[in-house]
């Protein structure tokens, strides 16, 4: 019997975003970190571009440094991330959210016993 073979890196990020809870948010360096690889905020960027569409992932709940909205505030991705939030009882100020007040901050359980990695 073989060994599984690891995830990459783009595949951890796509399963943490999947434990994001409704109404709480993360920046992509959170995200990053919280799949082992810490220092890595634009991998989880462009991790979360190359989403495969059959996924279903919350990736409005990710968002920029300091709580910010990182698409074009014209752009249709802008609104319905604005939209998807406030679904969910996101407070959105603009393109801000505050952090302090939406940040997920999961327990040691959480991340022990949900990540496969």
């Amino acid at each position: 019997m073989s060994k599984p073979k690891p995830l990459t890196g783009e595949q951890r990020i796509w399963q943490v975003c999947l434990m994001i809870p409704e109404g709480k948010v993360v920046s992509y360096g959170q995200l990053a970190d919280l799949a082992g690889l810490p220092g890595r905020a634009r991998l989880a960027g462009r991790a979360m571009r190359t989403v495969p569409e059959e996924m279903a992932l919350p990736w409005y709940r990710v968002l920029g440094a300091g709580g910010r909205i990182s698409l074009p505030k014209d752009s249709p991705g802008y609104r319905e991330q604005q939209y998807r939030l406030r679904q969910e009882g996101v407070e959105v100020n603009g393109s801000r959210i505050n952090m302090n007040r939406y940040q997920w901050q999961p327990d040691l359980a959480e991340l022990l016993w949900q990540l496969p990695f």
